[in-house]
């Protein structure tokens, strides 16, 4: 008989019993967002928290800074490989999820990861990346006066998503023909599970329909880029060797499908998410307003208070002990990000959104050898962008209810609609 262990919630609602407690499942996150007042509850009095539920494999729960930083910098203790993160299996579906058909670096572990993160690590650095920047400002610039004459648009169909696919497919050398295409299947991959996005009877269907179709697509483009070298992202993953030889097909096209999701999904997510904050507490959308040297402090706070990843999960190589639990060889630990980033034992006022808040130690990029690769470019992204806003945006508000992605993975949010006035550039 299981013992029912009941915590109140920081927002004054009715207890809830731990067995039961909610902090995996896509629905809840698609209805009430993020489950914030759980994970404080779990961070004071269940920092590693043992969660079996139905359609999921179990998992340990950490929800603490201190100990996702310490399983993060032990890659030969914690895997990457096993298992990339905590899914739900669909009502209905047959078995477990299988394994996903990719190698990229977020399921690799030493000393594979070293090699394949260093092909592109010198084009990612800061003074690789500020070349970008007059690219970067004139998207979106254009996004901008597109939308000056209106006084309503969908900030994410119309402004914040358009920006990073643009960036990222001009840095793979993507006609932009083929960047409505790009998009639609970085849709599909990580917001498979919902139904506004589902093609086929469930996620796994999808997610294999898109994962072909890109497949095919840059298969025709790594063919061009051999015959012919440029100097394209896609050119220098399609010509680099690992130890001597060319990448395998599955890890270059894995390599391929990464950056397109993961440059696109996160900064469209912080964007969407660091806008609706400003609305949300517009004294700090007009102290940004009237300071503008606050812009690199308010891109930090967006990633801190949006923290667009949700988790990703480790395996024990090993038996070991994490903050005085011990945990078995082969089971799995859920980092769970966005609850790192509101570590009352990290940071004055946690759930305060602050944009000049300094020092900001978030772990919204991750930690260890796994930080995020395109860390740079996320935040020359979001300055520019938040930089623009900043300058030309008089006034903003919601002009309809924020529809969040059924999603436990990737914390996003499908429209906003908004009401608003903006100045010429």
């Amino acid at each position: 008989m299981k013992t029912q262990v009941t915590g109140s919630r920081p927002d004054g609602a009715p207890e809830f019993p731990l067995d039961s407690i909610d902090i995996i499942s896509p629905d809840h996150y698609q209805k009430n967002g993020y489950p914030h007042a759980e994970w404080t509850y779990l961070r004071k009095h269940h920092p590693v928290f043992y969660v079996e539920r139905p359609r999921v494999d179990p998992f340990w729960a950490i929800t603490k800074a201190a100990d996702l930083k310490e399983i993060s910098c032990q890659p030969r203790l914690w895997l990457n490989g096993p298992r990339l993160a905590v899914f739900v299996l669909d009502e209905g579906a047959d078995g477990l999820p299988p394994e996903l058909p990719l190698r990229h670096l977020l399921n690799m572990d030493p000393p594979q990861h070293g090699e394949f993160r260093s092909i592109l690590s010198q084009y990612f650095t800061p003074r690789s990346i500020r070349a970008l920047e007059p690219d970067v400002a004139n998207i979106t610039a254009q996004l901008l006066d597109d939308v000056m004459d209106r006084e309503e648009c969908d900030f994410v169909t119309e402004i914040s998503s358009k920006v990073p696919v643009a960036v990222i497919a001009e840095m793979l050398g993507v006609p932009r023909k083929d960047w409505p295409t790009i998009f639609r299947w970085t849709n599909e991959i990580i917001g498979g599970g919902d139904p506004e996005f589902q093609r086929g009877k469930d996620a796994n269907e999808t997610f294999a329909q898109a994962r072909m179709e890109m497949f095919q697509y840059f298969t025709d483009l790594v063919e061009e880029s051999r015959k012919h070298p440029g100097r394209s992202v896609t050119s220098v993953i399609s010509n680099a060797k690992v130890n001597g030889e060319p990448l395998p097909a599955l890890e270059l096209l894995s390599y391929l499908l990464l950056l397109v999701v993961a440059g696109n999904e996160t900064t469209r997510n912080a964007t969407s998410g660091g806008l609706l904050a400003l609305i949300e507490n517009p004294e700090q959308f007009r102290r940004l307003k009237s300071d503008p040297t606050l812009i690199k402090t308010a891109v930090e706070e967006i990633v801190r208070w949006t923290s667009p990843v949700i988790q990703f999960a480790r395996t024990a190589a090993s038996d070991t002990v994490v903050r005085g639990q011990k945990i078995r060889a082969g089971e799995s630990v859920c980092l769970f990000y966005p609850s790192a980033s509101r570590d009352e034992d990290v940071f004055d006022e946690p759930f305060k959104f602050d944009v000049g808040r300094n020092p900001n130690p978030h772990l919204s990029f991750g930690i260890g050898e796994h930080f995020c690769l395109g860390a740079n470019l996320a935040r020359l992204e979001l300055s520019v962008i938040f930089a623009q806003l900043a300058k030309r945006l008089d006034h903003a508000e919601l002009a309809g209810p924020v529809e969040r992605l059924r999603s436990s993975f990737v914390g996003g949010i499908k429209h906003m609609p908004i009401r608003y006035k903006l100045k010429p550039a």
